[in-house]
């Protein structure tokens, strides 16, 4: 089982043929990559990243037992792994599970790569294979979403598109708000929040995705406002029109700075457009998203 998780971590299935081939070679004088020893290799293998080191093992005997070393993989993981581990996989009844109980740090990496869901199946948070940062998302239903139980104005949608196999859909509102919050230990880093949106409601027609749009309206008359806040004082706020239906939008609601990774942190975040000259609907509330600032390029392979 270890291993089918373990080959998680690849990124290619194939090393790099120079370097196949010469682990191969023992003549010409010289020795072979066979013939260096297993605490060299891992002294190497420090200054790689985890897919690099993964396709290092199929090398030969000395790479893979050097890639299983656990002083290599506790140089990888989070330097507070183990309160996620507390955070996250508790059981319901406050019971310490015993996730890491029996496996090596490696197999610990892999496994934290597993997007994990908890809080009722309304988070999910997992590691970065290549950077080894923590990344969460939040669905909809963890959100306080007013007006959400008025079948009048939203209406929850299963999809596929979602992580979480369901969106909120907005037919129409006059007074639009979205908020949210949760308390976690995130690594010392710069970390950015998005909502995952979109205009229209997509379906699937003879095998292809269509788009429905005919409740789009109102959101290109005024902004839509975003907020967060931490529970260390820090703020942010950002706005923008919406005006691209048919596709998945990851609109950026500001940034926040975490120094202690050892004390959880509390971020609060809100979507609003509440002035009320007007209605707006057609929208699709997926998710709020938080990852580390380094990673914001990335956003689509989530």
């Amino acid at each position: 089982m270890m291993g089918t998780a373990f080959s998680f971590l690849f990124s290619s299935t194939a090393p790099p043929s120079s370097l196949s081939s010469s682990s191969k070679a023992g003549g010409g004088g010289g020795g072979g990559l066979g013939d260096l020893p297993e605490s060299c290799v891992a002294s190497v293998l420090l200054h790689l990243d985890p897919p690099e080191i993964c396709k290092l093992a199929i090398l030969n005997r000395a790479f893979r037992g050097a890639t299983s070393a656990d002083f290599v993989w506790d140089s990888k993981l989070p330097l507070n792994y183990n309160s996620v581990i507390d955070r996250v996989f508790n059981n319901d009844d406050g019971k310490r599970n015993d996730f890491s109980k029996d496996l090596c740090k490696r197999d610990i990496y892999s496994r934290l790569c597993t997007p994990k869901s908890f809080d009722g199946g309304t988070k999910e948070v997992w590691l970065d294979k290549s950077t080894g940062k923590f990344c969460l998302s939040i669905s909809c239903n963890g959100l306080v979403i007013t007006g959400i139980d008025d079948r009048r104005y939203w209406s929850r949608l299963q999809t596929e598109e979602s992580r979480f196999s369901s969106v909120a859909y907005l037919q129409q509102t006059w007074w639009f708000e979205v908020d949210g919050e949760v308390e976690f230990p995130f690594q010392a880093d710069s970390y950015s929040l998005f909502f995952r949106l979109q205009l229209g409601r997509t379906s699937k027609r003879f095998g292809r995705r269509v788009c429905n749009t005919e409740h789009v309206h109102g959101w290109d008359v005024k902004p839509v406002q975003f907020q967060l806040s931490t529970s260390d004082g820090q703020k942010a706020s950002t706005q923008c029109y919406m005006n691209e239906p048919g596709k998945w939008i990851y609109h950026h609601a500001g940034d926040f700075t975490v120094a202690d990774p050892h004390t959880p942190t509390k971020v609060k975040f809100s979507m609003t457009q509440i002035d009320c000259t007007h209605t707006k609907g057609g929208l699709c509330v997926d998710s709020v998203f938080i990852c580390p600032r380094g990673l914001k390029q990335r956003l689509k392979l989530f």
